[in-house]
């Protein structure tokens, strides 16, 4: 068994023979069923389909040896369509769910030569910043099981740091992949929006949902982010831009760089959190970077904005679920059940507060009398934080902020409090808003042994950049290699 996890030390490993996919698999599930009893990270262990998939990659191994995760164990997060086990978003309302195909990121994991070992648990729908709004239990964190391992991505998070497995695949609306990842001490990459397809993910604001992966290292995201990335005719909002040659971006490199850093919103950021991140510049600064003050006038409003677009957004895509055609359907009280009486049971039953909070808001958002004054003023708002976002790069090649304004919160402190809990993705909502790719690295630890983490964000379509300078950071600061004690 590889001594460090990474997907390069692993896949070398199998393509070499010293060790059977079979075995890797093995090793995974058996950490899964000795782990996850403490942290509930996934919603659903597949057993059977994973030793089968790994028994198929051993027989074809000479034939396959190319193929970029060969035996790689890989968790996919339970928003997105799998073919051979349940879907569900972590909702009642789609308990049992079993779709009849794989995602399109899913089918290229599975080209790739990746084993899929389970679905992992999230906040219903995405909708959360703490995996506490799950119809499967709140996941908890590997450093600090009464801590929140973020969201909506917690499982996701949780499952790579504890080392059940070397990858998972998350969506990121608002943070959902960045936020968990700082929070849990792993990378996280939010694509450009297009870069990837999301034909097959559970739609929850269609502008701004992206997927991306979470991994150990940011060498093992970009070979990931390569076998997803690309063309889909399945989703007309993907694009046609080729992935970056990673030859030519790894290892990293921070020579030359100019990284914009905007201190004027750092108002507020935990000191340990505000500690973290200037050293981390430090450190880039010491590898031949350049920092430079930049400024986004419109990022305080980035949150009102989103929480406006995005459940305007959500009100439209989750009226689907309607107990009609799939999923939980509400019993009869006895009374006379028409139409409208049935809808209105299944969806009070079947979804949950946050999803209901959500869904409310963005109906009310895109109400006659209110449409104008809420929803379109949120959009015109947005393309001014795209304008900002716009002039800095005019100047700078990559911005650097902390990815969240602090350490990982106790399990249920901001349950009671929503506004508390949105004000927390503060940093990570304008990578959406603007559709620009953001990747999450380790950054290190607060006194209670609580991980930081570093975000960048880059040009559109410009992923290499992020992978050039987190590697850079990566290299002098490898926090990764550090486990949270849980899972030794």
């Amino acid at each position: 068994m590889s001594r460090d996890g990474t997907v390069s030390s692993l896949h070398s490993a199998i393509v070499d023979g010293d060790i059977t996919a079979a075995e890797v698999c093995e090793t995974y599930l058996d950490r899964i069923g000795s782990v996850d009893v403490h942290l509930n990270a996934f919603t659903v262990v597949l057993h059977d389909l994973a030793r089968a998939q790994a028994e198929e990659v051993d027989r074809m191994r000479d034939a396959w040896r190319e193929r970029a995760l060969l035996g790689i164990p890989i968790t996919i997060k339970d928003v997105i369509c799998t073919r051979d086990s349940p879907t569900t978003a972590a909702s009642r309302i789609l308990a049992g769910f079993h779709s009849p195909y794989d995602a399109t990121v899913v089918k290229r994991l599975r080209s790739a030569g990746a084993v899929v070992v389970g679905k992992t648990n999230c906040d219903e729908f995405a909708m959360g910043s703490s995996t506490e709004h799950s119809a499967y239990g709140p996941t908890y964190n590997p450093w600090s099981v009464d801590r929140i391992p973020g969201g909506s991505s917690g499982g996701a998070a949780a499952a790579v740091a504890a080392r059940l497995a070397p990858v998972s695949i998350a969506s990121d609306t608002g943070g959902s992949i960045r936020q968990p990842a700082g929070f849990c001490g792993v990378v996280g990459l939010k694509p450009t929006y297009g870069r990837v397809s999301r034909y097959g993910l559970l739609a929850f604001a269609s502008s701004l949902d992206q997927i991306g992966p979470m991994t150990l290292t940011v060498a093992d995201a970009a070979r990931v982010f390569c076998v997803i990335a690309g063309r889909d005719p399945l989703d007309a909002t993907t694009a046609s831009q080729p992935a970056p040659d990673l030859s030519r971006t790894l290892p990293g490199d921070a020579t030359g760089v100019t990284i914009g850093v905007p201190y004027s919103v750092m108002e507020g950021v935990n000191q340990e959190v505000r500690s973290a991140f200037d050293t981390a510049l430090e450190v880039l600064t010491q590898r031949g970077a350049r920092m430079v003050d930049i400024n986004l006038p419109h990022m305080a409003y980035a949150i009102p904005v989103y929480y406006l677009v995005a459940p305007a957004e959500a009100s439209s895509n989750l009226a689907r679920y309607d107990g009609v055609r799939y999923g939980f359907r509400a019993r009869s009280d006895g009374a006379r059940e028409d139409l409208e009486r049935m809808y209105n049971r299944t969806r009070d039953e079947g979804f949950g507060t946050e999803v209901k909070r959500r869904i409310m808001l963005g109906t009310y958002a895109l109400s006659a009398g209110y449409y104008d004054e809420y929803y379109v003023k949120a959009q015109r708002v947005r393309s001014l934080i795209i304008e900002d976002y716009d002039r800095a790069f005019e100047t700078v090649d990559v911005i650097a902020m902390p990815t969240t304004p602090t350490p990982a919160f106790h399990l249920r402190e901001h349950v009671d409090n929503p506004l508390a809990m949105y004000l927390g993705d503060i940093f990570t909502v304008s990578a959406n808003l603007t559709g620009l790719p953001a990747i999450s690295v380790p950054a290190g630890f607060t006194a209670d042994k609580l991980p930081v983490g570093l975000q960048f964000l880059g040009r559109a379509f410009d992923e290499a950049s992020l992978f050039r300078v987190g590697d850079a950071y990566e290299q002098d600061a490898p926090w990764w290699r550090t486990e949270p004690a849980l899972a030794v």
